[in-house]
């Protein structure tokens, strides 16, 4: 399982956060919650995106897809501002043939929002930053709603 060099936004230290863990990454320095972002393929997604502590947004893309690499720092800049409730997890569709059929991918990239397991939100296609916020916000509320119901 690898692990990424993430540089905490608040003190500058660089911290290892695994692509799966039981906890949420902090940093080792100033302990604030660090943004989470993970690669995971056929191999290692129930491990990385369905057992996360968090809702997890999957990123379902292709390097040779240009809408995928526009949407791309808008889904970090989410992930960032929700470090610590939201995890990001990037699944190459190419390299992740399973994980696509699985999702029933038709077009990259494709958007979901899960929560242990469970897809609450799907999205195909590009958007700016901020609609994709009011959706994920969207996305997260509708579960919470479900939870609060006897």
């Amino acid at each position: 399982m690898a692990s990424e060099i993430v540089t905490c936004p608040h003190c500058g230290k660089r911290n290892r956060v695994p692509a799966a863990a039981a906890g949420k990454p902090r940093c080792a320095n100033c302990h604030q919650w660090l943004p989470w972002i993970a690669a995971a393929g056929d191999g290692d997604f129930a491990e990385v995106a369905e057992t996360a502590s968090v809702p997890v947004l999957v990123d379902l893309w292709a390097p040779w897809c240009g809408p995928c690499r526009m949407v791309s720092p808008a889904l970090e800049q989410l992930a960032s501002e929700r470090a610590g409730r939201l995890k990001l997890v990037k699944v190459d569709v190419d390299s992740a043939p399973a994980i696509s059929q699985r999702f029933t991918v038709q077009a990259v990239p494709t958007l979901l929002v899960l929560d242990n397991g469970q897809v609450l939100a799907r999205q195909a296609g590009a958007a700016p930053v901020a609609a994709l916020r009011s959706w994920l916000d969207q996305a997260l509320s509708a579960d919470r709603g479900k939870e609060a119901r006897p």
